[in-house]
């Protein structure tokens, strides 16, 4: 009897683990639930329980002994879908019975442990990249790429330093798109930008929560609607951050 508890303690601790990466990954509320129930019914639980939301997640299994729950809290969030895709093709390898509950669980701690895939360097050489693909997308002149590509760059440099000196998401993204409106401000001060308003637009599109709004939408659709407003007033903030910052500059034109 010990032993088939322990067991059934390890199948929580499992299904808890991979939902915690995928939504600390940016994984939407349904799948995470899915993955979890998912993993439990191919270990042998018939029947399981979850309830997951931006910040918490319930998991409960029911035996014929006094139900189990246990509660992991959720406090950081990033958007990392390599994770997401990881323990994905670990579930659909516990559905085939090709791994067994330590191997499952070994797999999972290591996916958890992982950083990001791309470097520090990478991720701002992208969003400086795309800051003046999004300028030329939106109409802008040629003449203002290179102005683009470096204020998006510094923007997003900006929003990584500050949320490490002040770990509130909303005042980083507010004084990272003051800082791209300052510098395109300055680029178009000193001649060499010529369209304010395309280097703002094209320098702030990798700052804006796509994903976010996206999930927000979808869990919404699937019925998940405590997470759905959640993700929606999180959208929501980061939006009026942005708008913020870029309105303040505005004030100086």
């Amino acid at each position: 009897m010990e032993k088939q508890m322990e067991i059934r303690y390890d199948i929580m601790e499992v299904c808890l683990l991979a939902g915690k990466i995928m939504l600390q990954s940016g994984a939407e509320t349904y799948r995470v639930e899915d993955t979890m129930m998912r993993i439990a019914a191919s270990f042998g639980i018939k029947e399981s329980h979850s309830y997951v939301t931006p910040t918490g997640i319930i998991f409960s299994i029911e035996t014929s002994e006094p139900t189990k729950t246990k509660l992991i809290r959720i406090s950081e969030r990033t958007t990392d879908l390599k994770k997401v895709t990881v323990v994905n093709s670990i579930s659909r390898r516990i559905s085939s019975g090709e791994l067994t509950i330590d191997e499952a669980y070994e797999l999972l701690e290591e996916a958890d442990a992982a950083t990001m895939p791309f470097p520090f360097k990478i991720q701002i050489l992208a969003a400086a990249i795309a800051s003046g693909c999004f300028l030329i997308m939106f109409q802008g002149s040629w003449h203002d790429f290179l102005p683009a590509v470096v204020t998006g760059g510094a923007g997003f440099f900006s929003l990584i330093y500050f949320h490490k000196v002040v770990p509130i998401k909303f005042f980083s993204e507010f004084l990272a798109s003051f800082t791209i409106g300052m510098l395109a401000l300055a680029f178009v001060w000193t001649g060499i930008g010529f369209e304010l308003d395309k280097i703002i637009i094209g320098s702030v599109m990798p700052l804006v929560p796509g994903l976010l709004i996206t999930n927000a939408v979808r869990d919404l659709m699937a019925g998940h609607l405590v997470s759905g407003l959640s993700k929606g007033a999180e959208a929501f903030l980061t939006a009026f951050a942005i708008g913020s910052g870029i309105a303040i500059v505005f004030t100086f034109v």
